[in-house]
């Protein structure tokens, strides 16, 4: 048997372009996109004269108050609070009962928590929930550290969350 060769005629052919599995997987392809992609609406800048520790675990910031332990000083949303000599603070600014006990930051954050709770009175939508970031030089010791931490946990600040500088 003899097979015989066809020829194919293309003079009168016409072809439409099919798009459809193309857009599909231009759809997929920006789903995936947008649902990787994201943006943090917080804003974290260090403070000036400040040297954050280092990490490697890296997570997205929190909405919070925000204080600053550094060798000059300790602020409260920008406001310095108190005056620290080479990252030490004085014994003036201690409770002498409580030697770990801070006055006057917890002054300052007790007037920020009770801010919070009467906007969220006024405002159901929003609560206050006693989350703090803590951006602390990498300098200032450990003691110091625990002393504002023991203010912060008794002025309602429970959820502490510590700023450090990511490493690649």
């Amino acid at each position: 048997m003899k097979h015989k060769k066809m020829r194919y005629r293309f003079e009168n052919s016409h072809y439409d372009l099919q798009l459809t599995a193309m857009v599909d997987m231009f759809t997929i392809i920006l789903i995936f996109l947008l649902r990787s992609y994201s943006v943090s609406a917080v804003q974290l800048t260090p403070a000036d004269n400040i040297r954050l520790p280092a990490s490697f675990s890296a997570s997205q910031p929190i909405e919070a108050l925000k204080l600053v332990v550094a060798k000059h000083g300790i602020y409260v949303e920008d406001q310095k609070i108190t005056d620290l000599i080479d990252g030490k603070i004085s014994a003036s600014q201690l409770d002498r009962r409580d030697p770990n006990f801070i006055k006057v930051l917890f002054s300052a954050l007790d007037e920020q928590a009770k801010k919070s709770q009467g906007i969220a009175k006024a405002n159901t939508e929003v609560r206050f929930d006693g989350k703090l970031i803590l951006q602390a030089d990498s300098e200032i010791s450990y003691s110091l550290l625990k002393k504002v931490m023991y203010t912060s946990t008794l002025a309602g600040f429970n959820d502490i969350k510590m700023a450090a500088v990511l490493i690649e």
